[in-house]
C-alpha cells in the first residue's frame, strides 16, 4: 500500500497514513519507535516507590518503557499490536485488547497514558478504567494521563519532538455525542505520518466520574497542568 494511502482499523473513525505497518487505532509502528519519552519517566518516577512492579496499559513500541526499566522498574508491557510489541526490550510483553486484560495478578502500579481515557467509545473507556482497578493492588496506584483542557481549541498548534519530528494537531472537529475527530501530523526530515483518531472531551467532574464508577477515586494532580493523574483503589 502506498504512502499517502489511509489504512483503517477496527476501530471506527481511526486510521493512519504513511510507511510501515499501523496498528487498529491508526498508530504508525515505526514512528512511535521514533518518538522521544519527554517528561513521562520522570513524571511517573516521582509518583511511585522505587523498583516498583508496573503495568504498562498501552506500551507502543516501547516510548515510555524502556527509560522505566532504566530506572530499575519491573515492567510489563501490554499491547494489542504484535508489530509494537516486538520492539520492546527487556520488559515481559503481553499482546491484549487492554479493555479484556485478565492477568489474574496486580501491580504496585497500573498506568494508562496516552490519552487513552479519552477514547470516544464509552463502552471502551469503562472497559479501561475496569481493567485498570482489576490489576492494581489495593495499596497500590494508576497513573492516568488526560488532555489539557484547551487540548480541542488551541488548534491547528505544533511543536518539535526532541527526535527531531514536528508534531502538528491539524484540527479537532466534532462529529457527535461530544465526540471530536482529530487529525495530527508527524513530519521528520525523511518521512511523513497521519493519525487521525476519534477523542471525547472530558471535564474534570466527568473524569473523576468515570473513575469512581470503576472503582478509583483521584489522590492527586500530579502536574501543573493537570494533564497526569494518580488514583487509588476506593
Amino acid at each position: 500500500m502506498g504512502q499517502g494511502q489511509p489504512r483503517q482499523g477496527y476501530r471506527q473513525g481511526h486510521q493512519g497514513t504513511g510507511p510501515g505497518a499501523i496498528t487498529p487505532d491508526g498508530c504508525a509502528v515505526e514512528l512511535y519507535s521514533r518518538l522521544s519519552a519527554r517528561t513521562e519517566p520522570e513524571v511517573i518516577a516521582a509518583a511511585v516507590p522505587a523498583g516498583a512492579s508496573v503495568l504498562e496499559l498501552g506500551c507502543g513500541a516501547g516510548r515510555v518503557t524502556h527509560p522505566l526499566l532504566e530506572r530499575g522498574f519491573a515492567v510489563t508491557a501490554v499491547d494489542e499490536s504484535a508489530e509494537m510489541l516486538e520492539r520492546i526490550r527487556g520488559a515481559r510483553t503481553v499482546q491484549s485488547p487492554i479493555e479484556s486484560l485478565e492477568l489474574d495478578e496486580t501491580f504496585d502500579v497500573v498506568m494508562l497514558a496516552s490519552y487513552l481515557v479519552h477514547v470516544g467509545e464509552h463502552r471502551v473507556r469503562d472497559g479501561l478504567l475496569r481493567t485498570c482497578r482489576r490489576h492494581v493492588a489495593d495499596d497500590g496506584c494508576v497513573l492516568i494521563q488526560r488532555e489539557g483542557l484547551d487540548w480541542h481549541t488551541v488548534v491547528p498548534r505544533e511543536r518539535v519532538d526532541p527526535a527531531g519530528c514536528t508534531v502538528r494537531i491539524v484540527s479537532s472537529d466534532p462529529v457527535g455525542d461530544g465526540v471530536n475527530s482529530v487529525l495530527a501530523e508527524y513530519v521528520f526530515p525523511d518521512v511523513r505520518w497521519t493519525q487521525t483518531f476519534r477523542s471525547r472531551p472530558l471535564t474534570k467532574e466527568a473524569f473523576e466520574g468515570y473513575l469512581e464508577a470503576a472503582g478509583l477515586v483521584v489522590e492527586s494532580y500530579l502536574t501543573d497542568d493537570g494533564t497526569w493523574v494518580r488514583a487509588v483503589p476506593r
